[in-house]
């Protein structure tokens, strides 16, 4: 016999959309061979009660044998024995079409009787699991749904834990329901080719008992033509049963798995994260606004194509673009009192979509993915290795690398040089010295701030001096008088990575180290919210705003700022250092890290025209003098 199409037991947890997709293949498949049995069974019932209409009704029945080729199945194959064997038993029906007279018992017994077995027994059984699986999945959508507005506080502990038992066992139901569905399924694809064929040998050797004259009609070849139908039936028979205790152990193998497998956040304490992922795949919350200050929250299945986002609904073929992740940000947020949620963030700086992941694991391993898509990494010949590369500066906090900057220097000294010229020539002298040391650049256990040192409204205060508070927690013009009249102005837009003090500001080593320590510490500390802000560069200042309110963050002179360079590598990562005067009357050195969503020379750029802006303007002031 042809192969049988099956579902595939392994796949029933996963219940993804291209599992339920197949799923609704079989169940149009079962629907059609419902419609066709029924229609079979009506014709052979009116075989049965027809004793004056046998020769109408056996016509009938040739016609309905000759109607199953023309059926739609959607999973035909392997039934052209079937439909030759139907044919010719078609024909047989024509020929005793003029024999056929009152054969109430003997139909009853070998004609109607097997196909309402196979009406009542299997193809109800297929309808009753139906509903079961319908039922579970509705149940453990409604689990998941409450699973997934469970708060974050400390208290809701207890609630927690009933609400992942609740979802454990509805994903346990679930499953279970599912691989009974799945097997009956599969069964029915033999069960389907006995049930036709069955009915009509026994309607052929009740034709032939029941009349001597049909015994003399018919010759050997009748005979022999039953018997491989028989031996056909059997090897059929063979092999559901062979199959149905493979899938017996098959089922009972995948239902012995830990319960943890159940769990969605069972791994909450220490959970084993990839960090070099370039694709993912899984069920996301999305949230979407429904009005003003409404919204919904809707569970669908996400996966990573490329440098594309899809989103692909349950039963659905295809997937459909989402967000596009080239050169976006991602970052962990706090949204409704949900937990793991994160946003997307576009290039321009505008807020993305917002996603909740089912746990911790998760939730950091879609935010490392998408971080690594969004740098294109998967355009390179080795996407795989690239980004364990790039994810490798996090570990070398724990070896004694001194700065970034090293491996630049030996692979292309000539152009660090230049650089440095370029951008340091009033600062830091331009004869070679040695590289420093880390403890020398920055002092060990420093502490490193990853949010801005003052907040709004403390900034606006010193700034202010005894005047009073705007409510609105703007900036007044009078504030900032630079901005009207300045001639540099540029706008970038940068995330806030962390600060800390350092020992020195005669060599960008201090930044390549203080951006070193940053980034690992972040990493080891899981630390991946950031905040988002716009740096504005003028002739005089660099001020951090707020891009909501507008609110100025920070603002340092550029006199201040005694160092800047931009990573090596890493072309988005920017920093500078501060000198800024003590209340003890010393000076204090801080570098300030950044990752902005342009190319960090160009920031360095600005900064040092606008340091040349003040060079010729103290010039144009002392020639005014004389």
């Amino acid at each position: 016999m042809p192969a049988v199409d099956k579902l595939l037991l392994e796949e029933a947890l996963q219940d993804s959309p291209q599992t339920r997709s197949l799923l609704s293949v079989f169940e149009e498949d079962a629907g059609t061979l419902t419609d066709y049995t029924n229609q079979l069974l009506q014709a052979m019932q009116r075989v049965y009660g027809a004793q004056n209409e046998m020769c109408l009704a056996t016509q009938q029945l040739s016609k309905q044998l000759l109607a199953y080729e023309k059926q739609n199945f959607a999973l035909g194959k392997g039934d052209e024995e079937v439909i030759s064997t139907l044919h010719y038993f078609s024909k047989v029906v024509d020929e005793l079409n003029v024999l056929h007279t009152e054969l109430a018992k003997q139909l009853a017994d070998t004609m109607v009787l097997p196909i309402i077995q196979f009406r009542e027994k299997d193809l109800t059984e297929v309808s009753t699991l139906k509903d079961l699986f319908g039922l579970a999945s509705n149940e453990h959508d409604l689990s998941m749904a409450k699973y997934s507005r469970l708060p974050k506080k400390k208290e809701n502990e207890k609630v927690k834990t009933d609400v992942v038992k609740e979802v454990a066992a509805a994903r346990r139901k679930q499953h279970l329901s599912s691989l009974q569905y799945y097997c009956a399924l599969n069964a029915l694809q033999y069960r389907k080719r006995v049930a036709m064929m069955e009915p009509m040998i026994g309607f052929a050797h009740g034709q032939i008992n029941f009349f001597k004259k049909g015994a003399e009609m018919f010759s050997q070849n009748m005979n022999s033509f039953l018997s491989s139908v028989a031996d056909m039936v059997q090897s059929i028979q063979v092999e559901l049963e062979a199959e149905a205790e493979k899938m017996r152990v098959s089922q009972q193998d995948l239902l012995s798995v830990d319960e943890s497998v159940y769990a969605p956040d069972s791994d909450v304490a220490a959970p084993q994260i990839n960090r070099n992922l370039i694709q993912k795949a899984g069920y996301l919350n999305l949230r979407s606004k429904t009005g003003l200050v409404t919204t919904t929250w809707e569970r669908l299945y996400f996966f990573t194509q490329g440098g594309n986002l899809m989103c692909q609904l349950r039963g659905a073929v295809a997937g459909g673009l989402i967000q596009d992740l080239d050169n976006c940000s991602v970052m962990a947020v706090d949204c409704e009192d949900r937990r793991y949620c994160f946003q997307i963030t576009t290039p321009n700086g505008k807020s993305g979509i917002i996603l909740q992941a089912e746990s911790r694991k998760e939730n950091e391993e879609w935010i490392c993915a998408i971080n690594n898509i969004s740098r294109q990494i998967y355009l390179t010949d080795n996407p795989e290795a690239v980004a364990i590369k790039l994810n490798q500066t996090a570990l070398q906090a724990v070896t004694p690398i001194t700065s970034f900057g090293k491996k630049q220097e030996s692979s292309c000294p000539s152009q660090n040089l230049r650089n440095l010229e370029l951008e340091n020539d009033k600062i830091a002298p331009k004869a070679a010295v040695r590289v420093p040391d880390a403890d020398e650049l920055i002092a060990p256990g420093t502490p490193i701030q990853f949010d801005i040192v003052l907040p709004a409204t403390e900034f606006l205060d010193q700034n202010r001096g005894s005047r009073r508070t705007n409510p609105f927690g703007e900036t007044e013009d009078e504030t900032f008088p630079e901005a009207e009249d300045s001639l540099l102005q540029q706008m970038f837009v940068v995330r806030f990575l962390g600060s800390m003090a350092v020992r020195t500001d005669t060599s960008r080593e201090v930044i390549y180290e203080a951006m070193r320590q940053v980034l690992a510490a972040r990493a080891i500390h899981n630390i991946f919210r950031t905040t988002e802000s716009h740096l504005m560069v003028t002739s005089r200042t660099l001020r951090l705003i707020d891009p909501q309110t507008q609110v100025t963050r920070a603002n340092f002179e550029l006199t201040s700022i005694t160092q800047f360079a931009a990573h090596q590598e890493n072309k988005r990562l920017v920093g500078f250092v501060v000198r800024m005067p003590e209340s003890t009357g010393g000076e204090a050195l801080s570098t300030y890290v950044f990752e902005s969503n342009s190319e960090g020379e160009k920031i360095c750029y600005a900064i040092s025209l606008g340091k040349e802006i003040i060079e010729v303007q103290k010039a144009h002031d002392l020639v005014s003098e004389c």
